[in-house]
């Protein structure tokens, strides 16, 4: 039977191109690398699939931008989203993530060059149009106040005239009482594919014994289906969680120590006191090698926990 599919006319159809970009884009949700640009050694995430995708795969991370309707709250935050490094370590490894780096050298040096002339001359052309609404309201301001002295008994009219007459040349708009339009409710949210994108086997992060040793455990936490945030503020490298953040409260307060690190028995006591005080069991995290495993042990393990819990003396 000829006709259209549910009644619909050619004009209502759905191009082949159209379909086949609306494809390309569903594959690249689910199986495209997020996009992991950065801000010196920040990882940041910019697109909302990207975001979906790292929250399916209980990488939370921290929203960090402002709203373009409310800039100046900070109750609730937008995008960028920003990963610690363990997390884009961990999407890394699992091969889901590639960085990407905005490059100035990348395009036409004269297209660069006449966007940057463009966005002068809007900036003068505002500063103009702007001099001359402010004029105005000024010269509004003096005829009021000049009505209001001829209508009375004072004989200050006649000064203000003057300084009405004057003020065509006297005035001057100054150039930082300009406002300036911010395009924040676009900026940094579009992917741009003529980027230049490379896998990460160098990104910009700096690979310490430190991040070493936090990333060992972010990972094996996360492979024992912990949930994972920043935990500066009570003292530790890590919140874990034992479900999604929105959901549940944190059980615990990692702290990420080497096994040859001498850590200071008042800090010890201090971070069992605080997380005594705040309902939560503080865990000593030490990664151990391979070769340090006990031959006893059937399942080797790859990071040892100890838990502190502060008591009362009897």
């Amino acid at each position: 039977m000829d006709g259209d599919p549910a009644g619909m006319n050619e004009s209502q159809q759905p191009s082949n191109m159209e379909v086949k970009e609306d494809m390309e884009t569903k594959n690249e949700i689910k199986h495209g690398l997020i996009d992991i640009s950065f801000c010196g050694s920040t990882p940041l995430l910019w697109k909302v699939s990207d975001m979906k995708r790292c929250r399916s795969a209980g990488v939370t991370g921290a929203l960090v931008g402002s709203l373009a309707r409310q800039p100046r709250q900070n109750v609730r935050l937008g995008r960028p989203l920003e990963l610690l490094q363990e997390e884009a370590l961990m999407l890394e490894e699992t091969n889901t993530a590639a960085a990407s780096l905005q490059t100035q050298d990348c395009g036409d040096e004269e297209a660069h060059l006449e966007a940057v002339r463009q966005y002068k001359a809007g900036l003068e052309s505002s500063y103009k149009e702007q001099s001359t609404l402010a004029l105005e309201d000024k010269k509004t301001v003096l005829r009021r106040i000049m009505n209001e002295k001829e209508n009375g008994t004072d004989d200050s009219g006649n000064a203000i005239r003057g300084r009405l007459n004057a003020l065509d040349q006297a005035f001057r708009f100054p150039w930082s009482a300009m406002a300036v339009q911010l395009c924040t409710a676009r900026a940094g949210f579009s992917h741009c594919p003529e980027e230049r994108s490379f896998h990460s086997t160098d990104w910009p992060m700096p690979r310490d014994e430190r991040l070493n040793t936090r990333f060992c455990v972010y990972r094996d936490l996360r492979h024992k289906g912990f949930y994972l945030t920043s935990a500066g503020k009570f003292g530790g490298d890590f919140l874990v969680y034992p479900g999604d953040p929105l959901r549940f409260h944190s059980h615990f307060i990692a702290l990420c120590i080497s096994m040859d690190e001498d850590l200071p028995l008042s800090d010890i006591l201090a971070i069992a006191r605080l997380g005594s005080n705040v309902k939560k069991t503080v865990l000593l995290c030490s990664p151990r090698s391979h070769g340090e495993a006990r031959e006893d042990e059937s399942v080797e393990r790859d990071v040892v926990y100890s838990s502190l819990q502060w008591s009362s003396m009897v």
